[in-house]
């Protein structure tokens, strides 16, 4: 066990790092764009607040093509797109667009369905009280959905470490690239099964920090 951590603990704790960076970034652009689309979504579907039939589907449309793409198919799709943006497709920075651009229509989703879990008449009973529609959005539809939008966010954020093991392999560094260029390419089997054992506590402790903090804005 001395030997293996003296051997291989830097590069993973160096892939570690990458992970959480490229996880972090990416899932702080794609909450504020996911969660403004899922909203725009909720709020210009047919009999909502701020109905608008065009609006509701051409967003609809869009995070539907973008979502019937799966992540390695679209790291390589818009390459001309990240170059124009970061200047590079490798390492971390040139894999931040591509998660962006993969994780916000399905947080977009999410949100969209955390949203309509909220009940149609207590809206209803704000709007006839003449309560602003801005303020109803803001202080009821969002308030009563928080519990279903963080389970939905640790969904995402679970989603999205995956995607950035997916692009380990494409050179993006991570626990992923360390997965494949050591534990598949040079056979280090015991390598494999560290990052995988690692990947399995990350996702477990999001999962358990999700799950709790729901629990607590439902009790509140």
């Amino acid at each position: 066990m001395g030997e293996f951590t003296a051997k291989w603990g830097p590069l993973m704790w160096q892939a570690l790092i990458e992970t959480f960076q490229m996880t972090l970034i990416s899932l702080v652009f794609s909450v504020i764009i996911g969660m403004a689309l899922g909203v725009l979504l909720v709020l210009t579907r047919p009999n909502a607040l701020f109905a608008n039939k065009f609006v509701y589907n051409v967003l609809n449309i869009l995070v539907n093509i973008v979502r019937s793409v799966p992540f390695i198919i679209l790291l390589f799709f818009i390459i001309p797109f990240t170059k124009a943006i970061v200047g590079t497709i490798i390492g971390v920075k040139g894999v931040i667009v591509p998660l962006v651009v993969y994780t916000s229509p399905y947080i977009a989703r999410l949100m969209e369905s955390a949203l309509l879990e909220v009940d149609p008449g207590v809206i209803e009973a704000y709007t006839a009280m003449g309560v602003k529609r801005r303020k109803i959005v803001w202080n009821v539809l969002i308030r009563e959905a928080r519990p279903a939008i963080i389970l939905g966010l640790t969904i995402a954020t679970v989603s999205l470490i995956g995607a950035t093991a997916m692009a380990g392999l494409v050179g993006a560094g991570g626990l992923g690239d360390l997965a494949y260029r050591y534990g598949h390419i040079q056979y280090e089997v015991e390598v494999m099964y560290a990052t995988v054992f690692i990947l399995i506590i990350l996702v477990q402790g999001i999962q358990s920090l999700g799950n709790y903090f729901a629990s607590k804005l439902k009790r509140d």
